[in-house]
């Protein structure tokens, strides 16, 4: 059984590694409480994850394997800490007054944060309590396991969409696509506030086909407010080497300028809000 320790802050950035060794596995979380959960750190003032100043909490656990995912230190619940809901709440209070002013709130973030899924909602519900915005920074890819009482207590999806193609989907996450789509049609169906997140990997998400098929499933979605081109970095690296996990990415640099702006105005030029 993991041992209740204290929510570390800290950054994405960081190397956590078998802090907890009793954890289960990512693919077998039982927990229909919310009472404790695995997570990574947080940080207490982003300006990136959602709108206003915010506080981002990095839960343990996810079941995709993206091969240039810079916190492969997330997947498994056992590298994370074992922390408790209330105290998670206690310190996102002490943030609350701050947070309300700026226009802020709460993200959760991963890892994958369907993965503790009872966990998630109980955070999000004592968020909302305490008047603060909330999103999830999520692949979509469990979003089958969610019921309309967790989509209550989350205000924005921060939704990836690694890829149109299925085969390059499978590619760099080692999944499938078909319950990513799935969940983005279902936010759209209820008109759920969604910023589609892409991340642009030179030689494998770039293909102008695979970028023009997400900006045609994404366009007529007038619950898309912005869709974000996030280009890929190597600030992840360091993790792989020392996890040893093989990184397919040493020699992948990071998109260009033009690159960028290619990709962009590509999803421009089908409609939709694009940065």
């Amino acid at each position: 059984m993991s041992t209740v320790q204290a929510l570390e802050p800290g950054s994405r950035h960081e190397l956590r590694v078998g802090i907890s060794p009793d954890a289960p596995d990512e693919d077998k979380v039982k927990d229909e409480v919310g009472a404790f959960g695995y997570c990574h750190s947080y940080e207490s003032s982003s300006r990136y994850d959602g709108p206003g100043l915010r506080v981002v909490l990095f839960m343990s656990g996810c079941l995709l394997r993206c091969t240039y995912c810079h916190n492969p230190d997330t997947w498994h619940l056992k590298d994370g800490t074992y922390v408790s809901a209330e105290q998670v709440l206690k310190r996102l209070g002490d943030f609350a007054p701050s947070l309300r002013s700026l226009g802020g709130g709460l993200t959760i973030s991963g890892g994958e944060a369907m993965v503790q899924l009872a966990f998630a909602k109980r955070i999000f519900a004592g968020a909302k309590a305490m008047g603060l915005h909330t999103a999830i920074e999520t692949s979509g890819f469990l979003g089958d396991r969610v019921d309309d009482s967790f989509l209550s207590v989350v205000d924005l999806f921060l939704l990836d969409i690694k890829s149109s193609n299925p085969d390059t989907y499978r590619k760099v996450t080692g999944r499938d696509i078909a319950p990513t789509l799935r969940f983005a049609e279902r936010l759209a169906s209820i008109n759920k506030p969604v910023w589609v997140r892409f991340t642009l990997v030179p030689g494998f998400t770039d293909d102008p086909a695979n970028v023009e098929g997400i900006a045609k499933f994404v366009a007529p979605m007038k619950n898309v407010e912005w869709v974000e081109v996030q280009p890929f970095h190597q600030m992840g690296e360091f993790k792989w080497k020392a996890m040893g996990l093989e990184y397919k990415h040493y020699d992948t640099p990071p998109p260009s300028r033009d690159l960028v702006n290619r990709v962009i105005e590509q999803f421009r030029s089908a409609g939709c809000n694009a940065r």
